[in-house]
C-alpha cells in the first residue's frame, strides 16, 4: 500500500468527539519521547503532519489524520509521563483506556517501543493489559538507525522473547527508523492487508 494523501482531520478531547463514520482507525501509542510524531510523518511521507516536539508529553488530545480518504491514522497521547500533574495524567490515562476499549473503529493499535532500551516494566504491563483486554495490536520498534542492524534486530528479538513469560502467541512486530524509512513499507502493507478485510 502507498499513502497518496494525508491530512489533519480533528483533535478530540475525548472518545465522544471522535469522528462518527466507520472508516478503520490505526492508533499509535507509546511512552513519551519514543519518536511517535516522527514515525507518523515518515509513514505518511509528510514532514509536518504530526507536530514533533523536544518537550515530551505534548500530545494531550486524540489527533486524527485522514489517509487516502479511506482510513484514519490516530495519534494518541503518550503514557507514563511523570512530569504531568497526577490529575492530568489520570485524565489522559482514562481517555486512552476509553478509546482503546470502546472504539469499535480501531482496527489495530501500534505500540511504539524504543529499540535501544531494555524491556521497561511500564511497556510490558501495558502490552499485557492489551492482551488481557483482547485488543488487536502490533509492536513497532523505533529509532533503529541509532544502532547497527544486527544490534537493533537482537534487541527487538530480546524484547519479544521477554513476552513469552506471559504470552502463548506473540503479536506481530516491525523494526523502523524515521530517519532511514526502514520498516515503512512493511507497516503500510500490514495496514493495507487489514483494510482489505475491514468490516465494522
Amino acid at each position: 500500500m502507498e499513502i497518496t494523501q494525508s491530512l489533519f482531520s480533528v483533535s478530540a478531547p475525548n472518545v465522544l468527539q471522535c469522528p462518527k463514520d466507520t472508516k478503520p482507525e490505526y492508533a499509535f501509542i507509546g511512552r513519551s519521547n519514543v519518536g511517535k510524531s516522527s514515525l507518523i510523518n515518515m509513514l505518511c511521507n509528510h514532514k509536518g503532519l504530526a507536530k514533533t516536539s523536544s518537550t515530551p508529553g505534548k500530545t494531550l488530545l486524540i489527533n486524527y489524520f485522514i489517509i487516502n480518504k479511506s482510513w484514519y491514522l490516530v495519534d494518541l497521547p503518550g503514557y507514563g509521563f511523570a512530569k504531568r500533574s497526577k490529575r492530568v495524567q489520570d485524565q489522559i490515562e482514562k481517555m486512552i483506556r476509553t478509546y482503546i476499549l470502546q472504539r469499535q473503529q480501531m482496527a489495530n493499535l501500534f505500540v511504539l517501543i524504543d529499540v535501544r532500551l531494555e524491556p521497561q516494566k511500564i511497556d510490558l504491563e501495558f502490552v499485557d493489559w492489551l492482551g488481557m483486554s483482547g485488543i488487536p495490536f502490533s509492536i513497532i520498534f523505533t529509532k533503529a538507525d541509532k544502532l547497527s542492524k544486527t544490534r537493533a534486530r537482537a534487541n527487538a528479538e530480546q524484547w519479544m522473547e521477554s513476552l513469552k513469560e506471559t504470552w502463548e502467541e506473540l503479536p506481530p512486530y516491525f523494526i523502523t527508523s524515521a530517519e532511514t524509512k526502514e520498516g515503512r513499507q512493511e507497516v503500510l502493507d500490514y495496514i493495507g492487508k487489514i483494510n482489505s478485510q475491514w468490516t465494522v
